[in-house]
């Protein structure tokens, strides 16, 4: 079929078409073997575009191409993983790990951070929560002659009974003109009672861009490392080193100077500042950013990530008592807006690292060498 606008349901079959001769189109597809086993992928194509969603996992963004380049890291799972392959119950509470390789994951809703045990020793919350290893349903497509791009939508339910009924709509757009993905999604209370929500993006970056040399361009208003490790390589938080062999992760948290609509964006500027990728987002309805830096050996998952959240990504309990957990009347929303861009230039690297520091003018960064206590419960809060 090639629709050339309006939104149409996507099944089976693949949808194309053309903006002025430029062709773009949605293959849907059922992955076989191994852990792949079932997972549903839709393959997006728009001009120098091509992506991979997943709506086997939540909606997730697998991988994505610009021209010849990678975008995503390499994980030691051969994903994408089918969730029956994921044990979420498994008692050390991670175990999420098994299923993690894409480049934009959703952690969330109920909770998204690290996993907490009751006073029992049970597991009340695994790692990073069950939105990413959700079905989704009600896939459509919809085109867009009028900005030249194409969109996949998808709705994702995390309900129970006697529990939480959240919703998360979710949308990722392509352009055929403009190296730029954008993800808007809208979490609801579909509950007859207020209830709270956590969301979180996980978005990761291996090689070629997050190497030895590449950089983190930030508009930082306050920023500490979230526990001793992080704070022992402190002096080089925004900058990317060699893999190292069992080298432990770092993460270091932090808040970011928006513009007056609220926006704010970050850079990863690979080492020869030829090529780069920054994500720009809605700093009030996701005001808590974190670095996370795993330099391990390849083999091993060296990524990068960068995590716009509404909270830290610590145990729920800890959000909770400092006021960083989302409420929800009943039948309310929140939207989140976020957009990934691709820079494939020198020129287009200094723009976007331009843009930053206009941001950063506009107060100095306040940079801390220890965790804060209201943070980090490393900081002793």
């Amino acid at each position: 079929m090639e629709p050339q606008s309006g939104r149409i349901d996507l099944g089976s079959e693949a949808a194309s078409g053309r903006f002025d001769g430029e062709r773009w189109s949605a293959t849907p597809s059922v992955l076989r073997g191994g852990v792949r086993e079932g997972v549903a992928v839709v393959e997006l194509r728009c001009g120098d575009w091509r992506c991979i969603v997943v709506p086997t996992r939540g909606m997730a963004i697998w991988k994505a191409w610009w021209r010849d380049v990678e975008l995503g890291w390499q994980a030691p799972a051969a994903g994408p993983v089918h969730p029956t392959f994921v044990p979420l119950a498994e008692p050390s509470g991670f175990g999420w790990l098994d299923g993690f390789d894409e480049l934009l994951c959703r952690c969330g809703l109920e909770s998204n951070g690290a996993p907490e045990w009751d006073a029992s020793g049970r597991l009340r919350y695994g790692l990073h929560g069950r939105v990413g290893n959700l079905p989704a349903h009600t896939l459509q497509l919809s085109i867009d002659a009028a900005t030249r791009s194409i969109a996949l939508h998808g709705i994702v339910d995390e309900t129970r009974l006697f529990g939480r009924k959240l919703r998360l709509e979710s949308t990722t757009r392509l352009f055929l003109d403009v190296p730029r993905i954008d993800v808007s999604d809208a979490v609801t209370n579909r509950s007859g009672e207020a209830t709270d929500a956590q969301l979180l993006y996980h978005i990761n970056f291996g090689a070629p861009l997050a190497v030895a040399g590449a950089r983190l361009r930030a508009p930082v208003r306050e920023l500490h490392p979230r526990d001793a490790r992080a704070a022992a390589r402190f002096d080089e938080w925004d900058r990317l080193g060699a893999a190292e062999a069992q080298r432990p992760e770092e993460v270091f948290f932090a808040t970011l100077h928006a513009d007056d609509a609220g926006r704010t964006r970050v850079l990863l500027e690979g080492a020869s500042g030829t090529q780069g990728v920054s994500l720009a987002w809605d700093a009030t309805a996701l005001p808590c950013f974190s670095l996370w830096k795993n330099p391990q050996l390849p083999a091993d998952g060296c990524v990068t990530g960068l995590e716009p959240a509404t909270n830290y990504p610590n145990g729920r309990s800890f959000e909770e008592r400092h006021g960083r957990v989302m409420r929800l009347a009943a039948g309310a929303s929140q939207r989140f807006e976020l957009s990934l861009e691709f820079h494939a230039d020198a020129a287009s690297v200094a723009r976007a690292r331009f843009a930053i520091e206009a941001l950063q003018s506009r107060a100095p960064a306040h940079l801390h060498s220890k965790p804060r206590a209201d943070w980090s419960p490393a900081g002793g809060g």
